[in-house]
């Protein structure tokens, strides 16, 4: 009974402290109450403003799950692109001014290259395939342990970073990729704490995983692991086809006049990608460009931040949205985002000696052609 009567006195005293503590807290806050209310109508409607502006904040898998759509099914492994003449484009898209904004792209790592130089505030990498959504959570995890180009690098292809890696900040690419192709991967433990990282990495991003995704996952980092920078673009079932380049050569590419345009050629490029990824700012989507949810989703979010179309790159999917009777329905989804006269479609054309060439048209000059009624083919479309 004592004890009780102690627990109800020490009670009412902590009871009467808190509400002298909230009367003094008051007592104190009327002063900036007075004055806040006494501001110019000016500085309240600007802060109405930028919080109408504000796009409400949502964790990186959240904005996953919302952007997503039902996945489909593509009979290729696209750990890196069969797409030799990506780079060549770099130059127009400079000189067209196509920077900022938000970009939208398909498919692996070249998407990387194209965010570096267009410099977006926001990146959604959209693809049918839920593989590729994997993939890039990998380079997110990898991203996030590696802290220059050559960690990097190491790290995607399991093998140990070079000594005094910060040496290596401003080291040419060619020389990054000899200590690659000079160095043997992991031993098995080795492997198997860098694949405990990436695990835990993948844990803190939230995405619902399941035991064979995290399988997945590890397929693909062993593939890279196995390959190396000889690695190349697998369709299920087929050898690569002779035109298929190397991861190797896919990074050491240069455009016509010889520049090197590979994210991972300049240090400042790779911690712009960097940066994206680690601000939870590069968003995998898994969706059908001409499907019923993710384009236009993605249109919401960004007319959510205020932001423009700046670049789309497509690869050469719109082949097979003609193939399936699909097109219209993406010229619909492009209809639904933000954009100005500066928004750019790139695209791949495959055939001829080098594989594939790339091109850039306006999504402006892509929306108008197709309702004139110029481009009712893929022949139509590329041949423009």
């Amino acid at each position: 009974m004592g004890y009780q009567n102690a627990m109800v006195s020490k009670l009412s005293r902590l009871t009467a402290r808190v509400a002298l503590l909230s009367l003094a807290c008051a007592i104190a806050l009327l002063p900036w109450r007075v004055r806040t209310a006494s501001e110019p109508n000016r500085v309240a409607a600007q802060i109405k403003q930028v919080a109408s502006e504000a796009p409400p904040k949502r964790s990186f898998a959240a904005d996953v799950a919302r952007l997503s759509e039902p996945g489909g099914e593509f009979d290729t492994d696209n750990l890196v692109s069969n797409e030799r003449s990506y780079l060549e484009v770099i130059p127009a898209l400079q000189q067209g001014g196509v920077s900022g904004g938000a970009y939208i792209g398909v498919g692996p790592d070249q998407n990387f290259s194209y965010i570096a130089h267009v410099r977006p505030a926001i990146a959604f990498i959209v693809d049918v395939r839920r593989d590729n959504l994997l993939l890039h959570l990998m380079f997110k995890a990898l991203f996030e342990i590696a802290r220059n180009r050559a960690e990097y690098l190491c790290a995607l292809t399991d093998r140990s970073p070079p000594e005094q890696p910060d040496t290596w900040r401003d080291a040419p690419l060619q020389r990054i990729v000899a200590y690659i192709d000079d160095t043997p991967p992991f031993s098995l433990s080795s492997s198997r704490q860098l694949a405990r990282r990436v695990d835990e990495a993948l844990e803190r991003y939230g995405v619902p995983l399941s035991r064979d995704d995290y399988d997945t996952i590890r397929r693909f980092h062993q593939a890279f692991a196995r390959a190396g920078l000889s690695l190349q673009f697998q369709s299920k079932g087929r050898p690569p086809r002779s035109y298929y380049p190397t991861y190797r050569e896919l990074l050491l590419n240069a455009d016509r006049d010889g520049r090197q345009w590979n994210f991972l050629a300049s240090e400042r490029d790779f911690q712009f990608v960097r940066s994206l990824e680690i601000r939870d700012l590069l968003i995998p989507v898994v969706g059908n460009l001409s499907g019923p949810h993710a384009l236009g989703a993605i249109g919401v979010a960004m007319k959510e931040r205020g932001a423009r179309l700046s670049a789309l790159y497509v690869s050469n999917v719109e082949d097979y949205l003609f193939r399936d009777g699909a097109f219209a329905r993406f010229v619909d989804n492009l209809k639904s985002l933000p954009r100005d006269d500066r928004s750019t479609i790139v695209r791949s054309v495959f055939g001829g000696y080098n594989g594939s060439r790339s091109t850039v048209q306006s999504l402006n000059e892509l929306l108008s052609g197709w309702s004139s009624g110029r481009y009712r083919t893929y022949w139509d479309l590329i041949r423009s």
